[in-house]
């Protein structure tokens, strides 16, 4: 007999599609801009990339289960690519990244630590990594030395900042019973 027990129920799976459209939102807008901040002060770059943590983080703290994370970064990229088509590669790689690092913090813990210290690791990853890949592939090192300096600290602290916003709305989430365990 085949088991009925789904890793992701019904339910998770749509609390997963509506998150991940209200940041796939946010995500296709971050998008949109992206090109004139690249442009005009591109040393604030880190900030709008890191806006990209929030579907996981948000499903994370919400319901506090294995692949969520996933699940949600893949359905915001398809909103997000509803923006900017062109850009859908993007979206979907970044998204895959961001919820790997997001869910393989969260699996070294075995899924059993949910503090706010672990989310903020996740963050780090993130913006460290960012930080490093965009500076070369973006050839920011032609930028003025404070430039550079801005850009590396602001791509580390921008998805720590945009990952506190996330776990606020999160936590608005659950107390407003949005996932009852």
């Amino acid at each position: 007999m085949a088991s009925t027990s789904s890793a992701l129920p019904t339910r998770v799976l749509l609390v997963c599609a509506a998150i991940g459209v209200a940041t796939g939102i946010l995500g296709g807008i971050a998008g949109l801009i992206t090109p004139g901040v690249l442009v005009l002060t591109p040393y604030l770059y880190g900030l709008v990339l890191g806006s990209h943590v929030l579907p996981g983080i948000i499903a994370q703290e919400v319901l506090r289960r294995p692949l969520v994370a996933l699940v949600t970064h893949v359905i915001a990229a398809l909103i997000a690519s509803a923006f900017n088509p062109a850009w859908s590669l993007r979206f979907i790689g970044t998204a895959l990244l961001f919820g790997a690092i997001q869910e393989g913090v969260a699996a070294l813990t075995r899924y059993r630590a949910w503090g706010a210290w672990r989310f903020f690791i996740s963050a780090a990853v993130i913006g460290v990594l960012v930080a490093v890949v965009v500076f070369f592939a973006a050839h920011l090192s032609v930028l003025p030395l404070w430039a550079q300096i801005a850009y590396l600290v602001i791509s580390v602290l921008g998805p720590v900042a945009w990952t506190a916003i996330g776990l606020g709305i999160g936590a608005s989430l659950s107390r407003a019973g949005v996932a009852r365990r």
